[in-house]
């Protein structure tokens, strides 16, 4: 059990509250670690059939804790952690995976959608991909599964620009199932969720086995390349500005930095 994320199993169904809300449910190495640990468990229960991930209070996640992204933590234990492990956990998990998107969704709180079966989303909710206003690029292999979900026009859009996506447009899109009055998003994310749950385990891993295997060999491709990206433009001076920008609270400046 970790204090970053609170677990509550029911009726065959594992419900992962993100729980750094001081934060806005950021992600540092102790949430990713987290998630990644309770979704291993599931995948292993016997018992377990569905998972669904929420956010505590106001916040689905703001993404990357960026005193973490500009000064990445040194871990002394042999082991791997953050991003990485999370996410080839999250894109190969073998049963059927809910977001309940209570509030705004920022970097990882949206990229982490694609990865998931099915979306619901609050009707204040937002979501944004700030990538290129850090000065890096995008992630989690979602420089393949976002074309193939919403389209390239509407991909470009979103990344190029990272404009704040609301609840319609993020239906109109595909990029959630469906939206629900934000009183009424966890009842009914777990009334669906319990739902699937009462299907045959097997088959339901058997159905999931089959989406994922027309897609991840192409999304664990566009993750290197994006990682290669990512680890060229970290550090960089883009980077750098929009980090000092951030924390003086002041707008980023890119129209003086070089172009490579």
């Amino acid at each position: 059990m970790s204090e970053f994320v609170k677990i509550k199993d029911r009726n065959r169904v594992r419900l992962l509250t993100l729980n750094r809300p001081e934060a806005l449910n950021s992600f540092n190495d102790d949430v990713y670690d987290a998630v990644t640990a309770a979704l291993q468990e599931a995948a292993a229960d016997p018992d377990l059939a569905v998972v669904v991930i929420t956010g505590q209070d106001r916040a689905f996640s703001s993404g990357q804790d960026l005193g973490e992204l500009g000064n990445p933590r040194v871990h002394d234990d042999g082991r791997r952690h953050g991003f990485q492990p999370f996410i080839e956990v999250v894109e190969a998990f073998p049963k059927p995976l809910i977001a309940a998107v209570n509030g705004i969704g920022v970097g990882i709180g949206l990229t982490l959608l694609p990865h998931c079966d099915l979306v619901l989303m609050a009707e204040d909710a937002r979501l944004k991909a700030p990538f290129v206003d850090l000065g890096v690029t995008t992630e989690a292999g979602s420089s393949f599964l976002l074309p193939a979900m919403i389209g390239w026009a509407a991909t470009a859009h979103i990344l190029y620009t990272a404009p704040w996506i609301d609840a319609d447009y993020a239906v109109e899109i595909g990029l959630a199932w469906r939206q629900v009055p934000d009183e009424q998003l966890m009842e009914e994310t777990m009334e669906m969720a319990e739902f699937i749950a009462q299907k045959p385990i097997p088959s339901l891993v058997a159905t999931k086995q089959l989406l994922l295997a027309a897609r991840l060999d192409a999304t664990r491709q566009a993750r290197g390349r994006e990682n290669e990206a990512f680890g060229r433009l970290v550090g960089a001076p883009a980077n750098r500005e929009a980090i000092a920008a951030f924390k003086e609270k002041r707008p980023a400046n890119f129209t003086k930095l070089p172009a490579e």
